[in-house]
């Protein structure tokens, strides 16, 4: 017998799983040989995620219906930034894990300022390049799936005021409320007297110029604070958090909807617009991307964590809606503007901080379109006598098309 041959009838069974053509195992080679069946294709994250990557090392991975990860990377212009086709980026050469939950110390407010600093201080003119005219930092609502990004971010202001059911004379306080964008235009449009507070020195001082060349000192002022800071005799009709959730940290939930909730009237409105992830991980070694570069203590919770976390602070949740491909729109219409302004991006932050941020909104786009991440809209009023203050019955004034002020 052939040595050929005494090697073939010697040969052990294959295991199971690694037969020929098993679809979680193999695949075919060029040469009809089983070959190693292909990772998962990439899956994106986003700012307030801890699930990027760290620089220098592996791969985006996830669900199989996502891009794959080439595409990821060109989409993010890696190829234009001295990478090799075949080699990622720093930061994408591991996968994610999927490792239980995250365990995040207590932050002081210092921290918390110096983390939302080191995002949005990276310059008011870095963000006008790719931002509409607003400035609205946060998920546009596109009642037209084409339209365009100016006219979505102002459907969205529009469609949070309806949601709080805003009247002439209230009081309403924007819990980082970023360049003043809602604050302004609730007080313009709603005739509210609004108040929004930042923890970023830049987007203050920009909110402020903007208010007194607009006209609307009178009725909306934006402050460099801390919500926690606010005097504790200052009550408000409704508040809104749009985009904060994503810093506050799951292990402060409870002091961060606690404290929201002392802070409004009874029968007073609150609505929280934040993102969430479809499961949950720990901290290690590979999530230190944006938590080095774009968003530091950032972190993110699941919709059903989050909801349990708002009723036992004593929520009534009114309306929960879901933004995910409004998302998904609005961050590829971001990488759209910041690529066709590459050279001014570059000559305002460098090349580093331009190849981030374009990172960073690329994974953000696949991850809300693969289902990876969402966002959400939940409405809750504080009070649970559904006789006291003002209560949605039905959503009908959302979709209603009214004259503003």
């Amino acid at each position: 017998m052939s040595r050929r041959r005494r090697r073939r009838v010697g040969a052990r069974p294959q295991r199971r799983g690694h037969r020929a053509g098993h679809p979680e195992r193999t695949a075919r080679g060029r040469r009809g040989r089983g070959a190693r069946a292909p990772r998962d294709p990439a899956r994106g994250v986003h700012p307030g995620n801890r699930a990027p990557l760290r620089p220098g090392r592996g791969r985006l991975a996830g669900a199989p219906a996502q891009p794959s990860a080439r595409r990821v990377r060109a989409g993010a212009g890696a190829r234009h930034a001295g990478h090799r086709d075949h080699a990622a980026p720093p930061g994408l050469r591991r996968n994610l894990r999927d490792a239980g939950g995250v365990v995040v110390k207590p932050r002081g407010r210092a921290e918390d300022a110096r983390a939302i600093a080191h995002h949005y201080d990276v310059s008011n003119e870095f963000y006008e390049l790719f931002l509409d005219p607003l400035m609205v930092y946060t998920c546009a609502y596109y009642r037209d799936p084409d339209g365009k990004l100016e006219q979505a971010q102002q459907d969205k202001l529009d469609h949070v005021c309806r949601k709080l059911e805003l009247r002439a004379g209230e009081t309403l306080l924007d819990i980082g409320c970023g360049w003043g964008s809602l604050a302004m235009w609730a007080a313009r449009h709603y005739g509210v007297r609004a108040h929004g507070v930042t923890l970023s020195r830049a987007q203050a001082d920009y909110a402020t110029e903007r208010i007194r060349a607009e006209g609307l000192m009178d009725r909306c002022r934006v402050e460099y604070l801390d919500y926690r800071d606010l005097p504790a005799d200052i009550m408000y009709d409704k508040i809104a958090a749009v985009g904060v959730i994503e810093h506050v940290g799951i292990p402060n939930y409870p002091a961060f909807f606690g404290g929201v909730r002392a802070r409004l009237k009874d029968g007073g409105l609150y609505l929280n617009h934040g993102i969430v992830h479809d499961f949950h991980w720990k901290r290690t070694s590979q999530t230190e991307f944006l938590d080095r570069h774009v968003f530091p203590n950032g972190d993110l919770a699941g919709l059903s964590q989050t909801l349990t976390e708002m009723e036992r602070a004593g929520w009534e949740i009114m309306d929960v809606e879901g933004l995910r491909l409004h998302y998904a729109r609005t961050c590829r219409q971001w990488v759209e503007r910041l690529c066709a302004r590459a050279d001014e991006a570059r000559a305002l932050a460098g090349e580093r901080t331009y190849r981030t941020w374009l990172l960073y909104l690329t994974c953000s786009a696949v991850a809300f379109e693969g289902g990876s991440l969402g966002l959400y809209q939940v409405l809750m009023r504080k009070h649970r006598d559904p006789m006291v203050g003002p209560a949605p019955r039905t959503r009908e004034p959302l979709y209603e098309q009214k004259e503003r002020m």
